[in-house]
């Protein structure tokens, strides 16, 4: 995700043809690290790890740490990480590698490197890596977030109070096709390894609309994902647990990442991204 500071309706809006730097490393790596340890992290702002009150122009993306580095570390053995995921890529940009997006194609111009190099789409980048490492063991996807706050700002001026409601059932389309279009490619290209989706988050689970909008989206990537053999890490259900000692608020929880004493951002804490981790660890 982009739009850093931004929150609609109490949701969590998140987030290379050829043989790249970054798979011909993993593919060389192959001969002394098991294929089968491989991990793929595809997706937006949330597996990036983005944190805007580190992000700035020129920041090392060592130093943003997503649920995919600690889910990394949670496996036995440990899995050797390759997280593709661009803050703000929607469920299109994912595949055209193009505007418009919520902000992908802007940080890569003007803010900063991804964890690995590639100059097409996301997309063309796993297809390359797969076809490089078809043994690669896990890939974890979170997308669609972004199409939603995509939505809710074309909404935002329109005098039809449907607007978003009405609107949903197409986004909700666009995205089931987009899935299965990037789960298509990664098995064409010779992924048969896990693949899991991990679902968003509520700021406030006591809020209606924002759950109901979200838990769209998360049954969306869910549907799709386990009709490619896939399975659910549930950010959603994880988040609502620890949340509930503290009235259904996931900043007071301290799983959001604090700005002031009272308001914080939609990104995790370090908190929130090891719920995010362990979630992916017993995905089922």
């Amino acid at each position: 995700m982009r739009r850093f500071p931004t929150l609609r309706v109490g949701l969590v809006l998140l987030g290379v043809v050829g043989l790249l730097p970054g798979v011909a490393a993993a593919a060389a790596d192959g001969e002394s690290t098991s294929k089968t340890n491989i991990y793929l992290a595809l997706g937006d702002s949330v597996p990036f790890g983005f944190d805007p009150l580190v992000v700035q122009p020129g920041v090392d993306p060592d130093v943003l740490v997503g649920y995919p580095e600690l889910a990394s570390d949670l496996f036995r053995p440990q899995k050797k990480l390759f997280n593709a995921s661009c803050p703000g890529e929607t469920s299109t940009s994912l595949i055209t590698g193009h505007r418009p997006d919520n902000g992908c194609q802007d940080y890569r111009e003007f803010i900063g490197s991804l964890h690995v190099s590639y100059s097409g789409s996301q997309l063309d980048y796993a297809k390359s890596f797969i076809a490089a490492n078809p043994r690669t063991g896990l890939v974890t996807m979170m997308i669609g977030a972004n199409d939603l706050f995509r939505l809710l700002d074309r909404c935002s001026g329109s005098p039809n109070p449907n607007c978003v409601t009405n609107r949903l059932p197409d986004l909700l389309t666009t995205l089931g096709g987009n899935l299965r279009t990037i789960y298509s490619t990664l098995r064409q290209a010779g992924f048969h390894g896990d693949l899991v989706a991990v679902t968003y988050y509520a700021l406030d689970f006591r809020d209606p609309a924002g759950v109901a909008l979200i838990g769209a989206v998360n049954r969306k990537l869910a549907t799709v994902t386990r009709a490619f053999g896939g399975d659910v890490a549930s950010g959603f259900d994880a988040f609502q647990a620890a949340a509930r000692s503290f009235g259904g608020d996931s900043c007071a929880a301290g799983l959001l990442v604090r700005l002031t004493p009272s308001t914080c951002d939609v990104h995790p804490s370090p908190a929130g991204a090891a719920l995010l981790a362990d979630a992916v660890r017993h995905a089922d």
